[in-house]
């Protein structure tokens, strides 16, 4: 006789009942079912308790449920949720575009949009170039993640999951090699390419616009190099092409400035911004040189839900948070700390093999290879390296071209002794422990 058949956990319920009703193109990173969250912790509907390193894909950088969040969120749903700003304007919209214009880095007169998502930003702002230069074409980058829709996707340097199985995409986008020192490509290359790029298939008086992330999201927290931005700040100036900086991912605080670019010494003409704007709220933005930003005819810019009042009330309680609890100054701390971990335990060779250690403030992560001191990406430990942290109470996320990279998202708001106690789960995950 057969013994009868153990009872689902509340958890592999819900999982079951996600795969029934959910499109499988849906990714999760953690088959966990989230209950509550706090700060940098959260807790699943079994009460078990995970340290939160990924920061919902860099959208926490002030932490889960900061209180100046909350606070601003629920004055705004006891007033109202939603007239369409297109339709009848309010304080919150027009609140938050001014402090945008006063925080972006970029000199003159500025203006700012607000929209719903990240991919809606980027996609605004190529309209804004094209209606400010005239011109159709876009130059991105090898490894960039700009957003999922068609147009963002053209743009993404990524092939799977992102791009494969949704083609054709649009026309007039190209791409050239994003710098990465340690696989030899230089500022040197990626500028050349551009040459040749104009020599042999459009010509520079045809671009819109050259779109950048400052530090590389999805592609593995790469960071430009300072010459390169000078180089394409004096490329465009030179052709009248609109530079644009996505932020989404960077911006926020994350590495340490409001925004990346204030690390590169030149200014970009647009930038997006997303994901940490709202503290776990849906909104994104773009702000600009204004005369740029004005180049679209009233109606050409919107969206019905773009800029909605409750998360543009959670998105001024985010930059509270930021001048009251020094986020910035934190961020500069976590990115030592973590950095200065991560150094000690790749010495140590032993357990997986760690490649790289990269990033800018506290946008940190590093690469797996398949032996110490070797080159070659090593995609599955850093997917097993995610399960074991998972199974020990810690939530971690990768990314990279080829999957190699662990990327450290934990909210700037986290204690000191969280991140620790976060990396000695890492640690020991990776030592095998």
């Amino acid at each position: 006789m057969n013994a009868p058949a153990s009872p689902k956990s509340i958890t592999q319920s819900w999982l079951d009942r996600r795969t029934k009703a959910i499109a499988r193109g849906i990714g999760m990173a953690a088959p966990v079912i989230a209950a509550r969250a706090e700060n940098s912790e959260m807790w699943d509907i079994e009460g078990n308790r995970y340290i939160d390193f990924g920061g919902g894909i860099a959208v926490l950088n002030s932490g889960h449920r900061h209180p100046a969040v909350m606070r601003r969120v629920k004055e705004q749903l006891d007033k109202f949720t939603h007239t369409c700003f297109m339709v009848a304007p309010y304080e919150p919209f027009i609140e938050l575009c001014e402090k945008l214009n006063e925080m972006a880095p970029i000199s003159g007169e500025k203006k700012s949009i607000l929209v719903t998502t990240g991919a809606e930003a980027v996609e605004n702002a190529i309209k804004i170039a094209r209606a400010h230069t005239g011109r159709t074409d876009v130059i991105a980058f090898t490894g960039s993640f700009h957003g999922r829709t068609l147009l963002t996707m053209g743009l993404t340097g990524k092939t799977v999951p992102y791009k494969a199985k949704f083609g054709p995409f649009p026309a007039g986008l190209w791409r050239v090699p994003y710098p990465i020192e340690s696989i030899g490509m230089s500022v040197d290359h990626t500028m050349l390419t551009l040459e040749w790029l104009f020599k042999t298939d459009v010509e520079p008086n045809k671009v819109a616009a050259i779109i950048i992330e400052p530090v590389q999201g999805e592609g593995g927290f790469y960071v430009a190099p300072k010459e390169l931005m000078v180089r394409l700040r004096k490329l465009c100036d030179e052709h009248g092409i609109v530079l644009i900086a996505d932020e989404i991912q960077s911006g926020f605080g994350r590495t340490g400035k409001m925004f990346a670019m204030e690390h590169m010494g030149v200014e970009p003409d647009l930038m997006t911004t997303a994901k940490s704007l709202a503290g776990g709220f849906p909104l994104a933005g773009v702000v600009g040189k204004a005369h740029i930003m004005d180049a679209p005819d009233p109606g050409g810019l919107g969206g019905t839900y773009a800029g909605n009042p409750v998360a543009c009330a959670a998105a001024l309680g985010v930059i509270e948070a930021f001048e009251e609890d020094q986020l910035l100054q934190k961020a500069v701390e976590q990115g030592e700390m973590l950095t200065k971990r991560l150094t000690s335990i790749k010495a140590k060779k032993q357990g997986m093999a760690i490649g790289d250690i990269r990033g800018l403030g506290a946008m940190v992560a590093f690469s797996l290879v398949t032996e110490h001191g070797g080159k070659k990406p090593d995609a599955a430990a850093a997917k097993a390296l995610a399960n074991k942290c998972l199974e020990r109470g810690l939530l971690i996320l990768t990314c990279g071209v080829f999957g190699d990279t662990v990327r450290l998202l934990a909210p700037l708001s986290a204690s000191k002794e969280l991140l620790n106690e976060g990396m000695d789960i890492l640690e020991a995950a990776i030592l095998g422990n």
